[in-house]
């Protein structure tokens, strides 16, 4: 079509115009077609200018050639600006595809993360019903240490396996005391659980939660900071009191946990203290609080006794000594020890897997006897061991987990 223009604007520039006019097309010497338009003059023969008409051509022939190459470089460029682009909205395509696919797995990992918390609120779920079970089961030949006790007291004769309640989640952890209180005042119950985390030389916090399966998942109800910083794993709840040694003191305190305050104090005369008669692991468990079916003990020993075992019997609001006993017992010797019916008894390793009620100490008679009742350290530090009487349970700290084990007792 452009060549036809061409030849056209050819005619009319060399004003040969006439009547006839002819198209030819033939082969030039270089054998290219060329196309010929002759009109004949009506008025002239001879055109006078005839001479010009070679260099008209040539023009014509150039500008020809000009437009063809443009031709050819608009074909040649047209489909490599159209790749161009394909190839970009390509890149778009991709990038946008990509943008889609991040935000899908993006949610996924979103629902992943979900449900892998809702797996472990099932698990501790069922771990903590898994533990009541074990804890209610009966032991052999005796009634379940879960149930109510029996008509009066009996001896120890039997201590199940542990059963894991909670786990310290730091270093402070690593030993320390948990407790319920046999004898609550309200507004605390006997589900209402205690704890405290006793590595550090400023402990002040006792952990308040509302259950055991609330100390399980790790959140207090409320965390009481205590005016003096206590010592050792020695302390215990009883009578909607705290009862605990004071740093660095042979007394023993009262927190009252309704009124948050210290509202009973009293030196244990002669007592060790900081290290000087503490149980074979250390922790300067010199002065150990206990609880039974009759009330509030302490076990300790004084330079009279020459490191034996000291047990009193203590007035719970006034701290003031009802009475004490002296045994033959070697507080160094032993692990740890508890008090259930107005017996003493003591664990003797607080490392060794196998370990032994080795001990009893029998307030009434005033008479001592070795015993061997299998007592499992299943995680080897056994820093606190207490008995709850109105559970007729142990309540224990082996290193960073507080656990319960089951007991029978002999009949009255």
């Amino acid at each position: 079509m452009l060549r036809g223009w061409l030849l056209l604007w050819g005619a009319l520039a060399l004003r040969c115009r006439g009547d006839t006019a002819f198209l030819r097309r033939a082969q030039d010497g270089s054998g290219r077609c060329t196309y010929s338009f002759t009109v004949a003059s009506p008025d002239e023969a001879t055109c006078p200018d005839a001479g010009g008409v070679p260099e008209l051509r040539a023009e014509l022939a150039a500008l020809a050639s000009r437009l063809s190459r443009l031709e050819s470089r608009d074909r040649g460029s047209g489909p490599r600006g159209s790749e161009a682009a394909e190839a970009r909205d390509s890149q778009q395509v991709a990038y946008s595809e990509l943008l889609r696919a991040k935000a899908r797995l993006e949610e996924e990992k979103g629902r992943l993360e979900r449900e892998k918390e809702e797996l472990g609120r099932r698990l501790e779920s069922s771990a903590l019903e898994l533990s009541r079970l074990r804890a209610t089961r009966c032991p052999p030949g005796g009634e379940g240490p879960g149930r109510a006790p029996g008509k009066g007291c009996g001896e120890l004769v039997w201590v199940g396996e542990p059963v894991v309640f909670g786990r310290a989640d730091s270093i402070a952890g690593k030993y320390g005391v948990w407790m319920k209180d046999p004898e609550p005042v309200p507004p605390f119950t006997r589900e209402t659980t205690w704890r405290v985390d006793a590595v550090g030389t400023e402990v002040r916090q006792l952990f308040q939660y509302e259950a055991a399966e609330q100390l399980a998942r790790g959140y207090p109800a409320k965390v009481h900071i205590l005016p003096r910083p206590l010592e050792s794993t020695g302390a215990v709840i009883y009578r909607g009191g705290f009862f605990f040694q004071p740093r660095r003191s042979r007394a023993v305190a009262r927190y009252d946990l309704r009124g948050e305050a210290v509202t009973a104090e009293r030196e244990i005369p002669g007592a060790g203290y900081h290290g000087q008669y503490p149980y074979s692991w250390g922790g300067y468990t010199d002065i150990d609080l206990a609880v039974d079916e009759t009330g509030l003990w302490v076990i300790y020993s004084t330079e009279k006794a020459r490191g034996a075992i000291v047990l009193s019997k203590l007035d719970p609001d006034t701290l003031e000594i009802r009475r004490s006993w002296e045994t033959n017992i070697r507080k160094r010797g032993v692990a740890n020890s508890f008090v259930i019916c107005g017996t003493l008894y003591t664990v003797s390793s607080y490392s060794a897997p196998n370990a032994t009620v080795n001990f009893a100490y029998n307030t009434a008679t005033s008479t001592s006897r070795a015993l061997s009742i299998p007592f499992e350290n299943r995680f080897r530090y056994l820093s606190m061991v207490d008995y709850n009487p109105s559970e007729r349970q142990l309540f224990a700290w082996d290193s960073f987990n507080m656990v319960t084990y089951p007991i029978r007792l002999s009949h009255a």
